[in-house]
């Protein structure tokens, strides 16, 4: 092995010695070389590096050459204190009163204060994540949200985003939140009336549209309640409603929104939702997007319904606000501009001429009161602001009169001018007769002797009082009505007892709709009643009172 193994290392080194010393290939060593490389270039087609190199380089000169130089200036902040939905900014040189300022984390804020020193800006979101030192930003924009009819028919938060779970929402557009309210060139008197299904209120206090009518009483006593018959009593009409629930219970809210679905007026309700855990901002701005929703559809020519539940509660969230950014408090510690706070909300409400569309939005405030105590700061501000109030009293709940209406201190300042002939003819003197019989029954609740004709007076005023209670949701139309008070003044229910009276009424509005539906028709679509009519409606009441009369005694 060791002979075999150096034979081979002597061949071996006798090659390289020959390879060495002689050119068998017979080729020129640079010649070979520069062969080689132009058949790998050939092969594998790989271009120079050196080209590459210099074609990147054209191109960027080439852009260099047509960028042109710019300085850009942010207006930026410092975050100094965070805290209770509000946060004190330095910096922000060039910001503005309701100007939008962006958080580190994404959140926005609303420029709400400012000062020589300092910005106080409050939060439209929840504040995690956001620290003292950290920076922001001012983005130059106002606040604004998205409006459209494709919000009917949904729940939302008061920043527009969906709360139903029914899919995402796409706006018609955008609009601030903050608008001056239509002059009075623009604007027409209120000559429509808007039916509350409610009886004591459509025949004594009527409403029409483009009114502004405040609602208010004490806790539990109904408010909510009429404020939902009148959004029930809008099914089959044009009316568009919105109903803003301002740091309401989450149960009441969802009792509410049932009530809606069950009366089958959801579809032309948009529901706007502050929960009491939502950002003070958020409760403070929730009623200014409500009212700019209803100005996109009054835009449109469209009746708009909008219900505020309640302001009580929203001036409380606007006076946290305040005194968290350390404004000066005033009576009941709220700040000096709470009544431009609630002035400016409800002058949006108004009805416009047909030159400006001819829409009307009209606005149910509600403002919760103490022990009856209307003097209060909040009520007495929204007496001022509004067309007239519908006051609901904690004893006539009691006992058990409901809807609890105190007619001596309700009134309707417009409402009367748009109500329609057949019920302005119905009901012309009830509310006279129904002050008289409190007048002459708080006498006779003593044993005072009466004359026949007091005594008569007593009776009519019962079955009136009796007459215009009602049941909860269940909203009374203006033809029933106007057929109700006809049998009432005209003496047809003077020979029911009290008691009966409201068995009496159903049936009588049950045989009108299925025996007298040509009479129902025509009050329905001339809306007013003559002389061919009254005496239609004279013989149909005739002959019902005369038959639920024998039915009473059992006779066939």
């Amino acid at each position: 092995m060791i002979d075999l193994d150096h034979a081979q290392e002597q061949i071996l080194e006798s090659l390289r010695t020959n390879l060495r010393e002689k050119n068998l290939l017979n080729l020129p060593k640079k010649a070979f070389v520069a062969d080689i490389l132009q058949d790998i270039k050939t092969k594998k087609q790989v271009k120079e590096r050196g080209f590459k190199i210099s074609a990147l380089v054209r191109k960027l000169s080439k852009v260099s050459q047509e960028v042109k130089p710019q300085v850009s200036f942010k207006n930026v902040g410092t975050v100094q204190h965070i805290g209770n939905g509000v946060a004190t900014l330095s910096g922000l040189p060039s910001v503005q009163l309701e100007e939008l300022v962006t958080f580190p984390n994404g959140v926005q804020g609303m420029v709400l204060n400012l000062d020589r020193k300092h910005v106080d800006v409050i939060l439209l979101g929840a504040d995690q994540g956001i620290r003292g030192g950290d920076l922001t930003l001012a983005t130059g924009k106002r606040l604004s949200v998205p409006v459209g009819v494709q919000f009917l028919g949904r729940v939302i938060g008061p920043m527009g985003k969906p709360l139903d779970e029914l899919g995402p929402i796409i706006p018609s557009e955008y609009r601030f939140i903050e608008r001056i309210a239509p002059g009075v060139i623009e604007r027409a008197p209120v000559n429509e009336p808007l039916y509350s299904g409610t009886k004591i209120i459509d025949a004594l206090i009527p409403l029409g549209r483009g009114q502004r009518e405040l609602i208010l009483g004490d806790r539990q006593t109904g408010k909510t309640t009429l404020a939902l018959d009148t959004i029930l009593s809008q099914r089959g009409t044009d009316v568009k409603c919105i109903y803003v629930a301002i740091s309401q219970k989450k149960t009441s809210v969802i009792n509410a929104i049932n009530i809606l679905k069950k009366g089958r007026v959801m579809g032309q309700t948009t529901v706007i939702i502050a929960s009491p855990d939502d950002p003070p901002a958020l409760r403070y701005l929730a009623p200014y997007v409500g009212v700019t929703l209803a100005e996109f559809l009054l835009d449109q020519g469209t009746d708009v319904l909008i219900v505020y539940d309640d302001l009580s509660k929203h001036a409380d969230s606007y006076r946290e606000l305040s005194l968290l950014l350390r404004r000066p408090p005033g009576r009941e510690a709220y700040p000096g501009d709470i009544f431009y706070l609630h002035s400016r909300l409800l002058e949006r409400a108004c009805k416009l001429s047909e030159a400006h569309s001819g829409g009307s939005i009209t606005a149910l405030p509600i403002v919760t009161t103490q022990k009856g105590n209307i003097s209060g700061y909040i009520p007495t501000n929204l007496i001022s602001i509004t067309d007239g109030q519908i006051m609901l009293d904690t004893d006539l709940f009691n006992k058990g009169e409901k809807p609890a209406i105190d007619i001596g201190r309700s009134v309707s300042r417009v409402g009367g001018a748009a109500q329609e002939d057949a019920m302005k003819l119905m009901v012309g003197a009830l509310k006279l007769e129904l002050s008289q019989y409190e007048e002459v029954a708080r006498f006779a609740r003593f044993g005072t002797e009466v004359n026949e004709a007091t005594q008569r007076q007593i009776a009519r005023g019962m079955r009136l009082q009796k007459l215009l209670g009602q049941n909860p949701h269940e909203p009374v139309s203006m033809v029933d009505q106007v057929i109700l008070f006809f049998a009432l003044t005209r003496d047809y229910m003077d020979g029911v007892a009290v008691e009966d009276i409201l068995r009496f009424s159903h049936d009588l509005i049950v045989h009108a709709h299925t025996q007298e539906v040509q009479l129902i028709d025509s009050i329905k679509y001339h809306r007013a009643l003559d002389e061919a009519l009254i005496e239609d409606m004279h013989t149909m009441l005739g002959e019902f009172v005369a038959r639920w009369q024998k039915m009473e005694r059992g006779e066939k």
